[in-house]
């Protein structure tokens, strides 16, 4: 995948990509209302378990993206996703807050923009 748009993490032995792709944003947008609002749900969960859920649900989402993108480019040699059960079972609450910063990763690569500014020769006039 391309390494400006995404993060690795490793679960259960296996790397996986994490990818902000418009498909992501949509399904993070219906869940939160927003990219915006991501973060602020994310710290004000009402308990620990709900916390958990939301990090898993997103941390799937993500990695799914970068295998939906390959079995895209490689029809016929589909590759299974990844599902919130196997990520429960195969990660620790202490992995998880490791993966966050991978998430935010993901998610400032996907967003980021590249502003490059025209230099069109104008000079400012002495008053």
């Amino acid at each position: 995948m391309d390494n400006e748009r995404n993060s690795i993490i490793t679960i259960g032995e296996k790397e996986y990509e994490l990818i902000l792709t418009t498909r992501a944003t949509k399904a993070i947008a219906n869940r939160y209302g927003g990219l915006e609002n991501l973060g602020e749900k994310l710290m004000k969960s009402e308990n620990f378990e709900m916390a958990l859920d939301e990090i898993v649900w997103l941390l799937t989402l993500l990695a799914n993206q970068s295998i939906l993108i390959r079995n895209l480019k490689n029809k016929g040699k589909a590759e299974d996703l990844l599902t919130e059960d196997e990520v429960e079972l195969l990660t620790s609450p202490l992995d998880l807050a490791a993966y966050k910063n991978a998430i935010t990763e993901a998610m400032f690569k996907g967003t980021k923009r590249n502003v490059e500014s025209e230099d069109e020769g104008i000079v400012p006039k002495n008053t």
